[in-house]
């Protein structure tokens, strides 16, 4: 009994201290407004829009920034950022000037950037990063224009400034516009993107690792009329590698995903029937062995983003606090680099650090137990 009362106690303390840290992901809309003759962005923030869509990102001090369409407005938005944050390699702009352009074959054109961008505070390393392009998309000139740009993903490996190891992924997804939503002609925009689920999940189960993966980005879909919990969530829990959690669905939606509705006709500005989901999600998927993570809170951020009563961007930001389950602000240094201590109760099983009592302690090779009071 006074052993569990001493960690009972103890792993209070512990989550007290719980290491945590922020996510945000934002469509910052920064396509041109017009290429050549067509229109692309007409209602977009343009170039005042997203200086102060940078001066929003500044106040909001998250720790870790993904974002979506960051291309023609990006020297716009940075500068502020700059003295606290790194940035990712900017993918570049979509436009006329710089792009060499067939203009007898335009139907074959692709501007060769996916507009994403990570925004990551100092203090927090970024350590390696891949890219990838979505292997299947739709629409040229319609369909959201999809097919005009790199659309993908990328993938990030980061230490906080803890030493705690994460891999982050940012993406962007097929799109599909209201009216053809409403129209019921939105098919292969929806086939598009649960291929992209399909490549995303493989991607995560091919590279897993004791890592936790945090999955954010714009992608574009709603759980009840794509299959993402069946593509997405379902494969990667039934893997035996990890473990798959939504944010929303777990804080805001009692764990329980939306039912799928084949060919539903509800579009992205019918918020009264989506219950709070929104197109931007942020998962975190935790390895079967390995560290993990629990998001303690959610918010989407439409007071903060508006000027004039107007979104900012394409739509509002999405933001998301995890805390490092088991952790409590206490490493060591080992190699050179900062881990987090192991303790375990006298049966074996392991705890958060106590603050005071008798546990145990593990050595670096976890061969020997020592008895601490």
């Amino acid at each position: 009994m006074l052993i569990g009362l001493l960690l009972a106690s103890s792993m209070g303390a512990a989550a007290q201290g719980a290491e945590t840290f922020t996510v945000a992901t934002l469509n910052v809309d920064g396509l041109p407004q017009k290429i050549l003759v067509f229109n692309v962005n007409a209602d977009g923030p343009g170039s005042a829009g997203s200086v102060r869509i940078g001066k929003y990102l500044m106040k909001k001090n998250y720790d870790l920034m993904l974002l979506q369409e960051d291309f023609n407005y990006h020297h716009e938005m940075m500068p502020l950022l700059e003295d606290d944050y790194q940035f990712d390699v900017w993918g570049g702009d979509v436009g006329i000037d710089g792009h060499t352009i067939d203009y007898m074959h335009l139907q074959n054109h692709r501007f060769e950037t996916d507009g994403l961008m990570a925004v990551i505070k100092k203090g927090i390393t970024l350590t390696g990063t891949t890219k990838e392009t979505w292997t299947d998309g739709f629409g040229k000139f319609s369909h959201a224009l999809d097919m005009m740009v790199t659309k993908g993903f990328r993938r990030y490996e980061v230490t906080l400034a803890s030493g705690i190891e994460i891999v982050v992924y940012n993406m962007h997804m097929d799109a599909e516009d209201n009216d053809d939503t409403k129209a019921g002609k939105a098919l292969n925009d929806r086939k598009a993107r649960e291929n992209q689920w399909k490549q995303l999940a493989e991607h995560i189960l091919a590279n897993m690792d004791k890592r936790p993966v945090v999955v954010v980005g714009d992608m574009n879909s709603f759980y009840f009329r794509d299959r993402v919990e069946e593509l997405f969530v379902n494969t990667i829990n039934e893997s035996g590698k990890g473990t798959v959690v939504d944010a929303w669905v777990h804080l805001k939606n009692n764990d329980i995903y939306p039912t799928y509705v084949e060919n539903s006709d509800i579009s992205d500005d019918e918020e009264e029937k989506l219950g709070g989901e929104s197109l931007d999600k942020i998962l975190c998927v935790n390895p079967t062995d390995g560290q993990q993570l629990r998001p303690i809170a959610y918010s989407v951020d439409k007071e903060g983003y508006q000027y004039e009563g107007k979104v900012l961007g394409d739509h509002y930001p999405v933001a998301v606090t995890f805390e490092v389950v088991g952790s409590t602000g206490i490493h060591e240094l080992k190699n050179g680099k900062m881990e987090a201590l192991k303790y375990y109760d006298l049966q074996g099983h392991p705890v958060d650090q106590p603050s005071k009592g008798v546990y145990i302690q593990r050595n670096e090779r976890e061969t020997n137990k020592i008895i601490i009071k």
